[in-house]
């Protein structure tokens, strides 16, 4: 694995062997429990199988776990998607990942390596992998089925428990090559940040509201901070499009935040094979505006969350199954 450390992102490319040797385990994969990749006998296989994986990327994967860095994400590349074979990208609403693909088992596989797979039941219907594709009709949408510029946020900022990691897989880029996966991690914000808007940013003055999938308004959800935890590396909780703030001061700090976005995101133009793994607690992403063509050919990733504790959600997971039911 060739690794290239940058300021604030780390990439991991595989090598030649090591893609076939991934390729191999996933394609061991696609036939087990008649291919179900949601039933829990197909993630169990997919747990045990990744001990199989090259060790250079379980290592990647290990020291990523620990520390997300300066960036906060961590770009793998060279990764199987069997692009040779893939069908038409998908362009129906709440499109998913049912039955087991060489990309998709990649996707779990390398979950693994960070933790635990899951899914939220109101969103995408549980399905532990997802397609992010443009839908027709769709285009302004802030979120996932839209094409337009997608603005920053934390991936279901709203909810208690929010994944710890977001996984997006590319197997088709978009027809121009211009769609950029934007991140911003608070460690390159924080030393930039006002006094002000930092002491506003750790106070509960901000609501975030959830979308309408699941079922709630945003009277239900109390102000919370957008900084928390430690204060020398605190994680960052913020959806710019849903996240309200509530006093005078609170507004000012996100007009500063946001500028702030602006101006540090690192920009990644994904190509068939390249998985970008984003630290949910202190990273936001985002997207920029592509056009796309609805002719087979679009921009498709999968995606996927990963809870590193997933025991913290246990009354939310009927079953102690992987879908969060609530």
């Amino acid at each position: 694995m060739l690794l290239a450390n940058q300021d604030t992102l780390t990439t991991a490319t595989l090598e030649a062997d090591e893609h076939e040797w991934l390729d191999r385990i996933a394609r061991d994969l696609l036939d087990v429990a008649g291919g179900r990749l949601d039933s829990p006998e197909w993630v169990a296989a997919a747990r045990r199988m990744w001990e199989d994986a090259p060790a250079p990327l379980r290592h990647a994967l290990k020291e990523f776990r620990r520390d997300s860095g300066t960036g906060g994400a961590l770009l793998l590349r060279n990764l199987p998607v069997d692009e040779e074979n893939l069908p038409p990208t998908p362009k129906a609403e709440g499109s998913v990942v049912r039955e087991a693909t060489v990309s998709a088992a990649v996707l779990l596989l390398v979950a693994h390596g960070l933790g635990d797979p899951g899914a939220f039941r109101a969103e995408k219907s549980g399905a532990l992998v997802q397609n992010v594709v443009p839908v027709p009709g769709k285009e302004e949408v802030q979120g996932n089925v839209g094409s337009a510029h997608l603005t920053f946020h934390t991936e279901n900022a709203f909810h208690q428990h929010r994944p710890d990691f977001v996984l997006l897989v590319c197997v088709r880029p978009d027809h121009e090559r211009v769609a950029e996966l934007r991140l911003v991690c608070s460690r390159q914000v924080l030393p930039k940040l006002g006094e002000q808007a930092r002491a506003a940013l750790s106070s509960a003055e901000f609501v975030t509201a959830p979308p309408p999938s699941f079922g709630a308004t945003s009277a239900a959800v109390p102000p919370r901070a957008v900084l928390h935890g430690d204060a020398d590396d605190p994680d960052l909780c913020v959806d710019q499009a849903a996240t309200q703030p509530v006093t005078e001061r609170a507004v000012a700090a996100m007009a500063e935040l946001g500028e702030l976005f602006d101006n540090s995101f690192n920009a990644l133009r994904l190509t068939a094979g390249d998985l970008a793994i984003v630290d949910n607690r202190v990273t936001v992403h985002g997207r920029s505006a592509f056009t796309p063509r609805y002719d087979g050919a679009d921009r498709w990733l999968q995606r996927t969350f990963v809870f590193a504790d997933l025991r913290r959600s246990r009354g939310h997971r009927p079953g102690d199954g992987y879908v969060l039911e609530s």
